[in-house]
C-alpha cells in the first residue's frame, strides 16, 4: 500500500500533566512509517489548568501538522494507591479528547495491557520491553526516550495494526 488518500495517519497519545507522548504514523509498503515522535514537556511551574491549556495549544499544533485521520489515546487506568494521579491523568486525557475531537478524529481508546500484549507479546510488558518492541516494528536502531513517547508510539502502532491487519515489522 502506497501513501494516499485511502492510507491512514494515526496519532498515537500517552497523556501526562507534565509531559505527554505522541506518536504519528503512517504506512508505506505495508510497513509502519515513522512521521514524528516525541513528547510534550508541559511547564511545571504552572497551575494544572495553564499545563492543561499548553497542553491543548501542542496537541492543536500536531494535529494540524500531520492531519491524522484517527487518534488511539490510552485508556483510564488508576492505580488504588494513587486516586489523586489517576484523577488528574483524566483532565489530561480529557484535553487531548477534545483536542482530537474539536478538529474532526476519529479516536480509540487502548488498554494499556492490551497495547502491550498486542505490540511487545505480553500484556505485562516493562517499560524498557514496549520500547524494545516498538522499536524492532519501526525498525529503529535504539529504542525511543523517554518512555511517554515509546508508549504513544505503542498506541498508534496497535491502532495501525487494526486498520491494516497485514502490516509489517520494519527490517
Amino acid at each position: 500500500m502506497k501513501n494516499g488518500p485511502e492510507t491512514p495517519i494515526v496519532l498515537g497519545i500517552d497523556p501526562g500533566s507534565r509531559r505527554s507522548g505522541y506518536a504519528v504514523l503512517s504506512c508505506e509498503e505495508d510497513r509502519p512509517k515513522i512521521e514524528e515522535v516525541g513528547v510534550i514537556d508541559l511547564t511545571t511551574s504552572l497551575d494544572l489548568e495553564d499545563r492543561l491549556l499548553e497542553l491543548a495549544n501542542e496537541m492543536s499544533d500536531i494535529i494540524k501538522q500531520h492531519n491524522p485521520t484517527i487518534a488511539a489515546l490510552e485508556g483510564v487506568f488508576s492505580h488504588g494507591k494513587f486516586p489523586r494521579s489517576a484523577l488528574i491523568l483524566g483532565h489530561a486525557r480529557g484535553v487531548c479528547l477534545l483536542e482530537c475531537r474539536r478538529l474532526g478524529m476519529s479516536i480509540s481508546t487502548i488498554a494499556p495491557a492490551e497495547m502491550k500484549r498486542v505490540i511487545a507479546g505480553s500484556g505485562r510488558a516493562t517499560k524498557p520491553q514496549v520500547q524494545r518492541a516498538v522499536a524492532a516494528w519501526c525498525g529503529l536502531k535504539k529504542a525511543p526516550e523517554p518512555n511517554d513517547a515509546a508508549d504513544a508510539l505503542g498506541m498508534a502502532l496497535f491502532q495501525l495494526r487494526k486498520l491494516i491487519p497485514h502490516l509489517r515489522g520494519t527490517p
